[in-house]
């Protein structure tokens, strides 16, 4: 007599979840903290840079400008409110709202190339000028390349919103881009007083 399998029924558990009861959520976070630590050593090498240099910038290398490094800043703050919008509607499975939020957003994703652009050219010095533009280049370059991903990403996503293949489970899938969105608007902060504001203060 083969022994009795017990068995949980899981009928009623919801297909769509949200926050950390969903597995992406996890995923996306673990790649935060992985980008977030590149992000800390471009830091952590920008002040121990300066911290070996009796002038910084370096004598002869100009400050950067701030005109168009605080206007990205402020655009990248203020595409978090469409985004917040956008997960709000996936929250509540608004696909009419989804799409008209996330298209919002993809409008900010290529938006953030041309800002991102100016605030290279705000640098006012080249990558290769010394140690101060090495590490200047690198540390914009690095987000920059959270933001050409993230574009892709919300470029890929709204093609799936506007498309027949657009499941129920793709809600999910649009908060987690939301999440990441806040991080990586977020995370320009320090960068922005560490590499356009600190030179002003030496």
């Amino acid at each position: 007599m083969s022994p009795a399998r017990s068995g949980v029924n899981v009928a009623a558990l919801p297909t769509t979840v949200f926050g950390p009861r969903a597995l992406l959520w996890w995923g996306t976070l673990s790649f935060m903290v992985i980008e977030g630590t590149t992000l800390f050593i471009c830091v952590a090498a920008y002040l121990y840079l300066w911290r070996n240099f009796p002038s910084w910038p370096p004598e002869h290398t100009p400050r950067p400008s701030l005109l168009w490094p605080t206007v990205g800043l402020a655009v990248l703050l203020g595409s978090n409110i469409p985004l917040l919008l956008a997960d709000k509607a996936a929250r509540r499975l608004d696909v009419a709202a989804l799409r008209q939020w996330m298209l919002v957003a993809l409008v900010f994703a290529f938006v953030f190339f041309f800002l991102r652009w100016q605030d290279l050219q705000a640098l006012n010095c080249r990558w290769d000028s010394n140690a101060y533009g090495s590490i200047v280049w690198i540390t914009v370059g690095v987000h920059a390349s959270l933001l050409v991903l993230n574009a892709l990403e919300t470029l890929v996503f709204v093609a799936i919103l506007f498309s027949d293949r657009f499941e129920e489970r793709y809600f999910s899938d649009a908060s987690e881009s939301c999440f990441y969105w806040y991080f990586m608007t977020l995370a320009w902060v320090p960068l922005y007083v560490t590499v356009y504001l600190t030179p002003y203060l030496s």
